[in-house]
């Protein structure tokens, strides 16, 4: 059965947000069927029908702090269907799609706080984001 994160960080911009649908299950006799991405041995995301690859970049990352703790509970392999990854686009950037992962990760496997989190920050573009210990997993600047 799915369940929703809605991640929400409130700003003098008007803050960053993002609801994640997702369920996990054992791969199954199915593996083949759908895209996926292995994230770490046997934990595997997939990412919802149409999704923007920086999105889905950051999912996997955000999974990934996860993924050593997810596939030693999970010996027979994991696999997280994300639904949906909705955001209004006036509160929304890439990143934040990590956030809402490791969000949902963590409620629903109760695990502890990697440190994955953003900041608003007035002398920079707006936010901060602190990736335990990673200062930019996937930067855009060239």
């Amino acid at each position: 059965m799915s369940s929703i994160f809605n991640y929400r960080l409130r700003s003098p911009l008007g803050g960053l947000a993002a609801d994640l649908t997702a369920e996990h299950r054992a791969p199954g006799a199915d593996a083949g069927e759908g895209f996926r991405l292995q994230i770490y041995r046997n934990v595997w995301l997939a990412p919802p029908h149409g999704i923007n690859w920086r999105d889905a970049a950051w999912l996997s990352f955000g999974l990934s702090v996860h993924s050593s703790d997810l596939s030693s509970a999970h010996p027979d392999g994991l696999l997280i269907e994300v639904a949906a990854l909705t955001f209004p686009l006036a509160h929304f950037r890439s990143e934040v799609a990590a956030l809402a992962m490791d969000g949902w990760v963590r409620k629903e496997f109760d695990l502890p706080d990697r440190g994955l989190l953003a900041v608003f920050d007035s002398g920079s573009d707006g936010y901060r984001f602190h990736w335990r210990g990673n200062s930019a997993p996937f930067s855009d600047e060239f």
